[in-house]
């Protein structure tokens, strides 16, 4: 993804965004976000959200390339976990950046 205009949203990342944060958005622009199967759903299962949280989610979450699991993102994550001992959903998101 190096030199592209393609890049990969983590979770934190997009509370940031949803929130406010204009550094973020001026960053971001108006390029279609690339998330994770896994960001999706961390995202949709926050346990207390606001009355508009899952709403201003759900918008934002159309307008992203969602990447779901595959063969190359199992075995990539695989080895990102074994190298460097990350939790299996980080090691997938990480994987996901290849893909």
């Amino acid at each position: 993804m190096s030199g592209s205009n393609n890049f990969l949203l983590d979770t934190n990342i997009i509370l940031y965004l949803l929130n406010g944060d204009k550094v973020i958005a001026g960053i971001i622009g108006h390029k279609t976000p690339n998330i994770s199967f896994i960001t999706e759903m961390e995202l949709l299962s926050y346990s207390r959200p606001t009355p508009t949280y899952e709403s201003n989610v759900k918008a934002f979450l159309k307008e992203c390339n969602i990447t779901e699991m595959n063969a190359a993102i199992k075995l990539t994550a695989i080895k990102i976990r074994k190298t460097y001992k990350l939790k299996l959903p980080d090691s997938i998101i990480a994987a996901t950046v290849n893909i």
